[in-house]
């Protein structure tokens, strides 16, 4: 591996002070002059017709300033969702939908003088419904006699199958080889069906905007976001203000995990500033965001394969179908990750049929979320793995060395389908998964426990692994830019669009900018997301970050490199061959051994002949998504007289290629994988009879907390990806992706169970003991 000064460094995070001080500016915490604020009202039905609404009880009310809602306000269709432009995603709502399609759906908003009065007048609102049919069931959506939640002048931007006559947001259908052919093949066929569930992002902040006037009139919006500039475009294209008009700023962010990639507040608080001229804030509180917000889809996904008797899969089809709830955000691309982040992980299979449909329900939406489809898919994909290697008297971790995708290696998958698009050809360049494998199986003592069922009383013990792959950004799609200033004193102002959402990314930026210029990262002043102020990045999604924003971030520095030797050579006159940046804040002179620092060549070029300051702008388009890999290990207790699973140990191996900083991506993994076991065994939303969630709050809906956290291990095998920034590829998702299936492998070890549907509680892990013992 290569040596580097700043790269690969546990280097502290450049906000780290600023956070553990209590210093650090979240966006409710900006003050702003006399401002109003925003509260909304929603439906409490599934799917009606708003007949009436009278908002004189609360434009009645003292301190009410303003009620909007469909019978005085327009806007045209748009999506939430916060994507590259044309969006992937329907258009199919609007600000005040006059069809509610959801319990929670948004009906109107009231604009105050207070929170509290903006509260109070939002529940005095009398709002006339008709009711109609709703719809529950994903499995019934396309059948023809069911209620039809979207139709009128709903449309897909892109040229994308979107068919809401049939309640399908988005389609995704492929194959190759001869399916068919290969099941004639088979030995064995194995074919069946898993279920995974919405779960809430739970970030700990809720989210929040805040619109409010600069000294020209223009509208500045800061915004708890992971899209800023796309927050943006949205907002000009909803409310109709101009797109120079506004500025969107995004501060420090708790947490966003996809929920902010959502485009929720921003329009409401800009629509409402813009009318009356005046500051306006809006944050949701927990009951909110749990029910007005997004969720991770639902999906049903059934999986066939052939195989020989010494496990070579001859043929395998998926057919997924998720549930996008009432509109159809993110619909068509995470429905295609359930394929793409998944399928090439087998690249030697010859022959694959994928058939996905997304459709809507009436129930809360569905939106981005970490692993986005992925998670889902894997979820599937593992436990068939690990059926076929029970069937062919195989060992998981052998079986998944022997057959996965390699370096040199390419995946038919990858040409199929992109995220919502085309997919585009690439090679493997860099994956250690066999590594992880060794490494991963090695600290649980997967040989020592592995079908060996120790038992202590009434509790038995098993070990399960999963694997998976992910992304780097979105290939022919994802962009990032970056600007950088010197100064004085020979610090650079680094300004990156990218979106540090508590990931680090502002530091792993800073790291690439410093190591290329040889100095310390103290000496690198980063801005980050800000419209006015920032070069354009589409935001913090699809695991983009580090590869996308950072290459950009390490074209723009190489510039001012270039910049740094020229104006030494016009200072010396030496050859600029004969000039390199040294370590230290330096050029060098080989010829003598001479050196001169960065301040007096940023003197030098601002003050003294030809003045310019150095400075340089670059952006990077990503043309392929080197995939992160990783192998997923758990250990697990289970009570066979209660049917509780405890996970006792967790080890997560990953390979990201070269970490910038291998504290911040071992936290990475850390997080994602406690995110992933408490998907696994105990969140769920609880729905009663007409699709009202009946648990939105921590009281009812449970995370893990710090008593529910088992020993985690993270392993970094470090590999080098050619195409990244000093070998670098993302690593932010990829975690959360195994432990469902890993925790359902090791049950099965345990007690001879196979749960195919999650949340796998305790009552469920009880049934399936009771059924097998029945049988």
């Amino acid at each position: 591996m290569n040596e580097f000064s700043v790269v690969g460094k546990p280097v502290l995070k450049v906000d780290s002070l600023s956070l553990a001080c209590g210093s650090a500016f979240f966006t409710a915490d900006f003050t702003v002059k006399d401002p109003l604020f925003l509260a909304f009202f929603y439906s409490p039905h599934a799917h009606a017709e708003i007949t009436a609404i009278d908002d004189s009880p609360a434009r009645a009310m003292e301190g009410v300033v303003d009620v909007f809602h469909s019978g005085n306000t327009s806007s045209g269709l748009f999506t939430t969702a916060g994507q590259g432009y044309p969006e992937p995603s329907p258009y199919d709502t609007r600000l005040f939908n006059k069809t509610v399609r959801y319990a929670g759906d948004i009906v109107g908003a009231v604009l105050a003088e207070s929170d509290k009065t903006a509260r109070a007048a939002a529940r005095a609102i009398a709002v006339e419904y008709t009711l109609l049919l709703p719809l529950f069931d994903p499995e019934k959506a396309m059948d023809g006699d069911v209620p039809r939640i979207h139709g009128e002048d709903e449309y897909a931007p892109l040229p994308v199958a979107y068919r809401p006559e049939q309640n399908i947001a988005g389609e995704v259908l492929f194959s190759f080889g001869n399916v068919e052919k290969g099941f004639t093949e088979a030995d064995f066929i194995e074919e069946e069906t898993y279920n995974t569930h919405c779960t809430s992002h739970c970030a700990m902040e809720p989210h929040a905007a805040t619109a409010s006037f600069d000294e020209h009139g223009r509208l500045v919006i800061y915004s708890s976001t992971q899209v800023p500039f796309h927050a943006r475009r949205i907002v000009s294209m909803t409310t109709g203000i101009p797109l120079h008009r506004i500025r969107v700023v995004k501060p420090r962010i708790g947490g966003g995990f996809g929920s902010k990639q959502e485009v929720i507040l921003e329009p409401y608080v800009a629509l409402a500033a813009w009318k009356h001229k005046r500051n306006v804030r809006a944050e949701l509180t927990r009951r909110e965001v749990f029910t007005t917000v997004r969720t991770r889809h639902a999906m049903r996904v059934r999986v066939k394969s052939g195989f020989k008797k010494d496990g070579t899969i001859t043929a395998l089809q998926m057919d997924d179908l998720m549930n996008t709830g009432a509109y159809g955000a993110h619909a068509l691309t995470v429905l295609s990750n359930a394929a793409s982040k998944v399928l090439p992980m087998f690249n030697k299979i010859p022959n694959m049929a994928f058939t996905g449909h997304a459709v809507y329900t009436t129930l809360p939406v569905g939106g981005a979320y970490r692993g986005y489809g992925a998670t889902q898919g894997y979820f599937a994909f593992n436990q068939h793995v690990d059926a076929i290697c029970r069937k062919v008297g195989a060992d998981f971790v052998e079986y998944v060395k022997k057959w996965h995708i390699r370096e040199g290696e390419t995946s038919e998958v990858f040409r199929a389908i992109g995220e919502g698009t085309e997919g585009v050809s690439q090679i493997v360049r860099s994956c250690k998964l066999t590594e992880c494998l060794d490494r991963g199986a090695e600290e649980i003592r997967w040989n020592e426990l592995r079908g060996k069922r120790l038992r202590s009383g009434s509790v038995v013990k098993g070990v399960g692994a999963a694997v998976s792959m992910q992304g780097s950004g979105i290939a022919m799609v994802d962009m990032g830019s970056a600007s950088m200033k010197m100064n004085d004193d020979g610090s650079f102002n680094l300004f990156a669009g990218a979106t540090d959402i508590g990931t680090g990314s502002d530091t792993i930026l800073s790291q690439i900018a410093a190591e290329r210029l040889g100095i310390s990262v103290e000496m690198i002043v980063i801005l980050s997301s800000d419209t006015d102020l920032t070069p354009f990045d589409t935001g913090a999604y699809a695991s983009s970050t580090t590869y996308i924003s950072g290459q950009a971030v390490l074209r723009c520095a190489e510039k001012i490199g270039e910049q740094l030797l020229s104006t030494a050579s016009s200072m010396t006159g030496a050859p600029v061959g004969n000039l390199s940046i040294g370590k230290g804040g330096k050029v060098i002179n080989s010829a003598d051994g001479s050196e001169i620092p960065f301040s007096e060549i940023a003197c030098y070029s601002m003050y003294s002949r030809n003045q310019f300051q150095i400075q340089a702008q670059a952006s990077f388009f990503g043309e392929e998504s080197p995939p992160p890999f990783m192998a997923h290990f758990a250990e697990v207790d289970v009570d066979m007289e209660t049917g509780r699973v405890r996970v006792v140990k967790f080890v997560s191996a990953g390979d990201c290629g070269q970490p910038i900083n291998p504290v911040l991506a071992l936290g990475q993994i850390e997080g994602a994988t406690l995110n992933g076991i408490s998907y696994a065994l105990t969140e769920q939303y609880l729905f009663d009879a007409k699709g009202k969630m009946t648990n939105n709050s921590f009281w009812d809906y449970k995370i893990y907390g710090s008593l529910d956290i088992p020993e985690v291990k993270a392993i970094l095998a470090e590999s080098s990806e050619p195409s990244g920034p000093y070998g670098a590829k993302s690593i932010s998702e990829i975690g959360i992706n195994g432990p469902a299936p890993a925790i359902a492998n090791a049950i099965f070890d345990a007690v001879g169970i196979r749960l195919r549907e999650l949340p796998m509680t305790p009552e469920k892990v009880l049934a399936a003991i009771k059924a097998k013992a029945g049988r």
